[in-house]
């Protein structure tokens, strides 16, 4: 009974092969590891050979229905109860099988092979990463890369956006150029100034400058009102002595209150604008499906509590910016400046990961994807966003402590090894033969090889022409910039607070009245819509009341301070004798603009 209960085992072993065959690659493993104990267990049960009669070699009684005559006519006989199943005692271990497949063993199939678990690895941290072979895509896309929002301008600002001038003023709105002449204003009084003014349209006015100066190369500030190699726009703009008041006394906070409000935050004397800024950036335009995450460093070497050395950039020396920007439209979605170190560090994430949470907090959950670079990425901040519908690529240190083993092993030239833990795929591509490149992704199921010479994976494509965000965005600011030599860092990022609302500015009025003017037709263009308020206004009006004292010259031309009651009517400076021109009493600097006004 025992070999006839064996060959029918084998029977059935047989027909179970050849459907194993046909089975699909990833569920082959599991049916052949069932299919191998199935077979030591009836190799066990017909192991032995011939029985002897009434027991087997373990001991095992007979079947009193198999028993023979003799045995059934005997008078001392009893019916045994029915076998019990036995405990095999020394049963031989499982033997593989052998990989069921007509093709030989050094065929290529098409389709990817999913790796044996037994060659997993295990990073410090205890991350399992499963072997795959790069292949094809199959399967539908994952939601977290299907954006589920409109791209491009808001409602708010295609209502509002006809001009440059209105797109510049829905970033830089009225709040906050009240907010600066207050300051500015305060400032002026407290260093003695009782009646200095600033009006919005003079304020609009000295901003054209200064983004007019950044079209032409940034020249010198003297330069522009020269007479022989000045340029009439700045003249007929603003007077030079004027334009050095307003610089002097601009402020974007009060004096006043400063002190409490830096125990709580470093960034007090700017904070207010570039908030303002950030705000009106974020509630005009809706970004991509791809957007980039980086650091950019802001030129300057004043005495700043937070000032940044970092070898990597231009300027070794500056205020670094956390930013968030656009890869199509390299449109600035949100961003916050670097203060220092954390004082109460959280225990449960990095500063990488702080940092890129912060900067995507207003664009999760509509299926976009964020590229990052070696100092956020890792595998805690790629679970957080993919729990949000929102994927990540990025580069990663090899110090990492969930990456495995194989990150630090050498391999041929221009190989890539891919492998999986969970949602996470990670690409090791061996760029060079000392250097190899190691690009964590939640967004691609299975990894691609270009049929170029490197035989790039497509996640290192990907990461190469999605991680120039925040670069580009820096190099196209610094092409047409307003930044200039200053001791003051607010004014500094003040520069670049106007850098970025006139490339933002310039962005959406190509989005809402579908035109493709070049930067700095754009900006030229905006200046003038800037000053036009300010220039068609009279240049002479009614004299503010002051006090009547003497006071020193402010002109200083052709005299060394002398003692005057006159006050220039333009730019409202005290004036003596020798340095006033004949009408109205208009100083001889701010008269040159005027050809019906004569010297004395």
């Amino acid at each position: 009974m025992l070999i006839k209960k064996c060959h029918i085992t084998s029977e059935i072993h047989h027909r179970l092969v050849i459907q194993i065959e046909n089975m699909d690659p990833n569920r082959r493993m599991n049916v052949e590891e069932a299919l191998a104990m199935l077979q030591a267990m009836s190799e066990a049960e017909s192991e032995g050979g011939e029985k002897t009669d009434g027991e087997s070699d373990e001991g095992e009684v007979k079947d009193p229905s198999f028993s023979t005559e003799e045995e059934s006519s005997s008078e001392d006989w009893e019916p045994t109860p029915r076998k019990r199943p036995r405990v095999l005692v020394a049963a031989r271990p499982p033997t593989p099988l052998p990989m069921l497949s007509h093709q030989p063993a050094d065929a290529v199939t098409d389709k990817p092979v999913s790796a044996h678990h037994d060659s997993h690895e295990t990073g410090k941290d205890g991350t399992l990463w499963i072997p795959e072979n790069p292949g094809l895509r199959t399967g539908r896309v994952k939601s977290n890369n299907v954006l589920t929002e409109g791209a491009g301008p808001t409602a708010h600002a295609r209502r509002n956006i006809d001009d440059p001038l209105s797109a510049f003023m829905c970033l830089m709105d009225p709040v906050m150029l009240k907010h600066i002449c207050d300051c500015t204003v305060a400032e002026a009084h407290r260093c003695g100034e009782e009646g200095w003014k600033l009006s919005f349209a003079e304020l609009k006015a000295f901003i054209a400058l200064l983004l007019a100066r950044g079209v032409h190369n940034g020249r010198i500030v003297e330069d522009l009102w020269s007479q022989e190699w000045g340029l009439p726009f700045f003249s007929t703009t603003m007077a030079r002595h004027r334009y050095r008041d307003i610089m002097r006394f601009l402020r974007f906070d009060k004096k006043d209150t400063r002190r409490s409000r830096l125990g709580n935050d470093k960034f007090a004397l700017v904070s207010e604008v570039w908030d303002r800024l950030v705000q009106n950036s974020i509630a005009c335009y809706k970004p991509g499906s791809e957007i980039t995450a980086g650091e950019q460093l802001l030129p300057t070497k004043t005495g700043c509590p937070f000032t940044q050395y970092m070898p990597n950039k231009p300027d070794k020396f500056g205020i670094k910016f956390w930013l968030a920007v656009d890869v199509e439209s390299k449109y600035m979605l949100n961003g916050f400046p670097y203060l220092g170190k954390d004082p109460s560090p959280s225990a449960t994430q990095s500063q990488g990961e702080s940092v890129v949470l912060e900067l995507m907090e207003p664009f999760l959950g509509n299926g976009r994807n964020v590229t990052t670079e070696h100092f956020f990425t890792s595998l805690p901040l790629a679970h957080k966003l993919l729990a949000k519908n929102t994927s990540l690529v990025g580069t990663t240190n090899k110090n990492n402590k969930s990456l495995p083993p194989s990150a630090h092993q050498r391999a041929a030239l221009f190989t890539t090894k891919v492998m999986k833990s969970d949602q996470a795929t990670l690409t090791i591509y061996q760029e060079k033969r000392k250097k190899n490149v190691c690009i964590l992704s939640t967004m691609h199921r299975s990894v691609e090889i270009c049929d170029d010479t490197k035989k790039k994976p497509e996640t290192v494509n990907y990461y190469n022409r999605t991680k120039v965000g925040v670069d580009m965005l820096d190099k196209m600011l610094r092409q047409y910039s307003a930044r200039a030599t200053t001791r003051r860092w607010p004014v500094a990022v003040f520069y670049n607070i106007l850098d970025i609302a006139a490339m933002n500015a310039c962005v959406l009025y190509r989005g809402c009245t579908g035109s493709n003017p070049s930067r700095p037709v754009f900006i030229l263009e905006l200046c003038k819509l800037l000053r036009k308020e300010h220039i068609s206004k009279p240049k002479v009006g009614i004299l503010p009341s002051f006090p009547e004292k003497r006071r020193n010259c402010g002109v200083k031309r052709n005299c060394r301070e002398n003692k005057t009651t006159k006050t220039c009517m333009v730019c409202q400076r005290g004036v003596c004798g020798q340095c006033k021109g004949i009408v109205n009493v208009v100083c001889a600097d701010c008269v040159c603009g005027y050809s019906t006004i004569t010297f004395s």
